[in-house]
C-alpha cells in the first residue's frame, strides 16, 4: 500500500483525535516506527493493522472509521489541496460524478506508483449513479462514501448515499441525487486566493 494512502490514515487520527491517539494506535498497530513516509510502499497487513486498531481505540466499526476518513480527506483545513483537485473535476456534482472514472489515472500522472482504488461510475437514469470501487483494501467503498457526502456538501446538493456491499468488480455505492440546488455550497474559485 502506498505511503500517501497509509499517511492520509496517519493525520487523519492525529488531526481528528490527537498525536497521543496516534502513537497509541501505531504501537497497537506494532509498526515498530512512529510515522508513515508519504512516498514509500508498505506491506497491506501495516495498513490493515493500522485500522484495526483505530477501530478498537476509538471503538468505532471500521466502516464507520473508514467513512470518516473519507470526509476527513475533503473537508479538514489541512486537506484544502485534495479538495480543490476534486473540484476541477467539474462544475457541477454530477459532472464531478464523471470525472472520478478518470481520477486514478490523473493522480498517477503526478505519482506513477500511487495504487488509488479503480472507480468505476456507471449513470443508472435521471439522477442515480452507481459508482463501483475497486481496492486491494477491504472497505475503500466505505472512504469514497464519506468523501462523496463531503463533496456532495461542497457542491451544495442533497444526496441519498448507500453503500452496497462487495460486487464482483468491488465495493458498490448507490447514488442518488435528490436536490441539485439544496444550498449554496461551499465557494470555489479556479484560482487560488494567497495569502
Amino acid at each position: 500500500m502506498h505511503g500517501l494512502v497509509n499517511r492520509a490514515i496517519e493525520c487523519f487520527l492525529r488531526d481528528t483525535y490527537s498525536p497521543a491517539l496516534w502513537a497509541d494506535v501505531a504501537r497497537d498497530a506494532r509498526l515498530g516506527f512512529d510515522t508513515f513516509e508519504p512516498m514509500l510502499t508498505y506491506e497491506l497487513s501495516d495498513t490493515e493493522a493500522v485500522i484495526a486498531a483505530a477501530a478498537h481505540r476509538l471503538s468505532r466499526s471500521r466502516d464507520a472509521l473508514l467513512e470518516d476518513v473519507g470526509t476527513y480527506l475533503v473537508s479538514h483545513p489541512t486537506t484544502a489541496r485534495l479538495r480543490r483537485l476534486l473540484r476541477f473535476g467539474g462544475v457541477t456534482f454530477t459532472d464531478f460524478l464523471h470525472s472520478l472514472d478518470d481520477l486514478p489515472d490523473r493522480a498517477r500522472l503526478a505519482l506513477p506508483d500511487l495504487d488509488l482504488p479503480d472507480l468505476q461510475i456507471t449513470d443508472l437514469g435521471p439522477n442515480r449513479f452507481r459508482l463501483i470501487c475497486a481496492s486491494p483494501l477491504e472497505g475503500m467503498g466505505h472512504v469514497m462514501l464519506g468523501l462523496l457526502r463531503a463533496m456532495a456538501d461542497d457542491y451544495g446538493v442533497l444526496v441519498m448515499l448507500v453503500h452496497r456491499g462487495q460486487t464482483p468488480e468491488g465495493e458498490a455505492v448507490s447514488i442518488a441525487l435528490l436536490d441539485p440546488a439544496f444550498s449554496a455550497g461551499r465557494p470555489f474559485d479556479l484560482a487560488e486566493r494567497l495569502g
